[in-house]
This record gives structure tokens, C-alpha cells and sequence, in this order.
């Protein structure tokens, strides 16, 4: 079994046809080779300087795992949308990550999407350090019960959801930040200031962005004989 059912990536994570696209072509003109991890990683950098954002040297070299593990990835190792700061602070310190880290890597949220199940709990409830017209206007589309609403989609960054950009954090300073674990990140804790900072830096945040990335990208990485070269990314071969 996969992990893309497991609780905290189901119908959340999309774009696997694109991987399949990209891997397709690779498998055809460089055959066993390069690897599903290494596709991913270029995937993310590529993304982000198709959207105006910085971009970084990847380090290439992974290998793929052979296994999967969807209990796992059910155990709480990544954090849900309802994390607290400390659930932020320590599941990121786990992996190598600082605080710093996380919190220049959450700034990944000034693109994509949310579905409405992973922020009905906060835009219905006033004491959640929430704006009141951006509450409204978040109901509008997601009601306060569960049923034909639950996959409904906002955009995480309301301003330009199409640029990679510091609007997510200006958004947070307002107390527009659709998740629980984006406007934790400004809330009268340890993080207050980072946030401050990367709201009126955009050469700041481009910095610590791209540090974190590469330094998540060293996190555990088959090399070697360790794994294999996937030919499908979808399973082991």
C-alpha cells in the first residue's frame, strides 16, 4: 500500500500526471538512470521559478525507496493543518529543520489551494486570531457543516496565488491566514518576528527559502546501491 490515501495526503497532493509525463520522457531518451526523487526535486525548483520565485542548485543522486509506508504517514510525522507552533516546531526539528527553516518553508503557501475540511474548524470559530471579513468570505464557500462543501478549494494566498511572492506572510500580519498551522506562525509566539521580516523582504525570504529547500533536500536520501531507479514512479519495480 502507498501512502497517498494515508490521512494527511488524501486528495491533497495532486500533479502525479505531470511526474508520470516528465518520467515517461526521461525513462525514453536516459533509461534507468534518473531517479523518481530526483524528478521531484528539480519538479519543486522548476515550479517555483515558473512562478517568479528563486531559484537554486539541486543535488542530484537519489535513488528510490523500494517500500512505502502508510502507517507511517498516518502517525503524525507531517504536520496537519490544525498544528500548533510547538507541533510545527518540533515535527521540522525532527527532520534537521530549524525554526527558521519552517517558517520561511511554510512561505511555500503563497501558492496553491486548501480544500474546505482543512480550514472549517478556523474560519468558524472567532476566537481562532481570525479576521472577520476574511472568515466571511471563506464561508461563502465552505458551509459550517460537513457534506457537498468539504473539497470546495480557496486559494492559501488570497492576493496573487499566482506568484511565488511575500503575500502570505503580509497575510498573516492581518490575520488572514487560512490554516490553524499558518496564522500559529504569527500569534504572539517565538516566530512573530520572522514573520515580520520575511513580510518586508522579499530578498530575505528568497534566502531562507532556498536554504531550507536544500537543506530538505539532504534530509535522508538513497544513494549508492541503497533503493533502486523506479521505471514507474507509481510503485517499485
Amino acid at each position: 500500500m502507498g501512502e497517498k490515501t494515508a490521512g494527511p495526503n488524501n486528495n491533497s497532493v495532486r500533479g502525479f500526471d505531470v511526474v508520470d509525463k516528465i518520467k515517461s520522457r526521461v525513462e525514453r531518451l536516459c533509461p534507468g538512470v534518473v531517479s523518481c526523487a530526483d524528478i521531484l526535486a528539480i519538479i519543486a525548483r522548476d515550479s517555483v521559478l515558473l512562478l517568479d520565485g528563486p531559484g537554486w542548485s539541486v543535488k542530484l543522486g537519489r535513488r528510490d525507496s523500494t517500500t512505502a509506508s502508510f502507517t507511517t504517514a498516518n502517525s503524525g510525522v507531517i504536520p496537519p493543518p490544525t498544528s500548533t507552533l510547538d507541533n510545527l516546531i518540533n515535527r521540522f526539528r525532527a527532520q534537521g529543520l530549524s525554526s527558521r527553516d519552517m517558517v520561511a518553508l511554510s512561505g511555500a503557501h503563497t501558492i496553491g489551494q486548501a480544500r474546505c475540511v482543512t480550514f472549517r474548524d478556523r474560519i468558524y470559530n472567532e476566537s481562532n486570531n481570525i479576521e472577520l471579513s476574511f472568515a466571511l468570505s471563506r464561508q461563502r464557500s465552505c458551509s459550517a457543516a460537513s457534506g457537498s462543501s468539504d473539497n470546495n478549494e480557496a486559494t492559501l494566498d488570497i492576493h496573487s496565488p499566482g506568484r511565488f511572492d511575500l503575500n502570505y506572510y503580509r497575510q498573516l500580519l492581518n490575520h488572514r491566514g487560512l490554516l490553524t498551522s499558518d496564522q500559529v506562525l504569527y500569534s504572539g509566539g517565538s516566530t512573530d518576528s520572522l514573520v515580520v521580516s520575511y513580510s518586508r523582504s522579499l530578498n530575505a525570504f528568497y534566502r531562507d527559502f532556498v536554504r531550507g529547500m536544500v537543506k530538505m533536500g539532504d534530509i535522508k536520501p538513497l544513494t549508492g546501491s541503497n533503493g533502486e531507479i523506479r521505471n514507474n514512479c507509481r510503485r517499485p519495480n
